[in-house]
């Protein structure tokens, strides 16, 4: 018998991509008229030298592990307690401007005072770039009050709840959210999937796992024995990873939920 259901929030109820998209649609136009380039080819080196930049820190093992993402370090705070998040908040303004610094010299601009305002306001129109995707709330209607719901989540407890923030009314239909980072460890480790089974009080076959990642959503829930639902957005393949349903988004999980007995 189905009796909860955990969602991912990145992707899966928030349309992440499509913010850190227009967020850096809108820091590039900046540079467009002043200098005569091309938004698009700086965002592609921006986001080129950001993702070879990234592993380079010591902060790597540590966001790693609790699943915060590259261009979540572009704008994040952390305002998190913790050593960890002490070295993230000294390390991420370095990496900022050096993806911006090298992203510029890409198209030609060799200027270091233009990376670092870049690096402040790509933040700041990330905050301004928040998006549900059409039909989270819908879905979350049809299912609060005839399922427990928890939202699994990686990442930085002060940046997922920034997020959320910008995104209140997410929050009131969650009986339980789950942050890795406050909980030590990222999906796919099966500890946060057996602590979120613990914090709902069902079995392992209770529950559903609905996500877009498959390497943390979907890998996590196979490793605890949880049933998944993947929301394939981009009809990518998957070789090694076997989820128990796909979909191409969110709206069409109903149909597979319903397909539960009671």
């Amino acid at each position: 018998m189905l009796k909860a259901i955990i969602f991912d929030l990145d992707d899966t109820l928030l349309w992440d991509a499509k913010s850190v998209s227009e967020a850096f649609k809108a820091t590039c136009k900046k540079v467009e008229k002043s200098h005569n380039i091309d938004p698009n080819i700086l965002e592609e080196r921006v986001r080129y030298h950001a993702e070879q930049l990234y592993p380079t820190y010591d902060t790597y093992d540590f966001v790693s592990n609790i699943g915060i993402g590259t261009f979540e370090g572009m704008w994040g705070e952390f305002k998190d307690e913790g050593e960890q998040f002490k070295l993230l908040r000294d390390t991420v303004p370095i990496f900022r401007k050096q993806a911006w610094l090298q992203g510029l010299k890409d198209v030609e601009i060799e200027d270091e005072a233009l990376a670092e305002e870049l690096a402040v306001l790509f933040p700041e129109e990330r905050k301004n770039h928040i998006y549900l995707y059409e039909e989270t709330l819908d879905i979350l209607n049809d299912l609060k009050g005839e399922y427990k719901l928890l939202m699994l989540t990686n990442g930085s407890p002060d940046l997922q709840h920034m997020k959320l923030s910008y995104s209140p009314e997410l929050v009131p239909y969650f009986d339980h959210i789950v942050i890795s980072g406050a909980f030590g460890k990222g999906k796919p480790s099966v500890d946060i999937f057996n602590y979120a089974l613990s914090l709902l009080d069902i079995e392992k076959g209770e529950a559903v796992m609905v996500g877009d990642n498959p390497k943390t959503d979907i890998l996590g829930a196979s490793r605890v024995g949880i049933d998944s639902i993947w929301i394939n957005h981009h009809n990518r393949e998957l070789t090694d990873i076997t989820p128990t349903f796909e979909v191409s988004r969110l709206k069409k999980i109903m149909p597979v939920i319903k397909s539960y007995k009671k």
